[in-house]
């Protein structure tokens, strides 16, 4: 599995924990709010815990983007510097 494949389903995981479904129920570009009825604090939570895991450190404004899971994917590596 390629590093990107294992990045993508860790954070998978990461967000259907905070979103409270199963990751298998998650896609790439569901909507978090819309297809999974997140909020602001979920979506805090989720920033959080990507902080936390990666050690990295993303600034709030950037929720704005975040809003499914390739997007989530896409912040996260600029700011861990992962290559694609």
């Amino acid at each position: 599995m390629a590093d990107s494949d294992r990045q993508l389903e860790e954070l998978r995981e990461l967000v259907a924990e905070v979103l409270e479904v199963e990751p298998e129920e998650l896609t790439d570009t569901g909507d978090f709010q819309q297809e999974y009825d997140a909020d602001s604090l979920r979506a805090i939570e989720m920033l959080a815990r990507i902080e936390r895991k990666y050690r990295i450190e993303i600034p709030q404004k950037e929720l704005a983007e975040m809003q499914n899971l390739k997007a989530v994917y896409a912040v996260t590596a600029s700011y861990a510097g992962w290559s694609g």
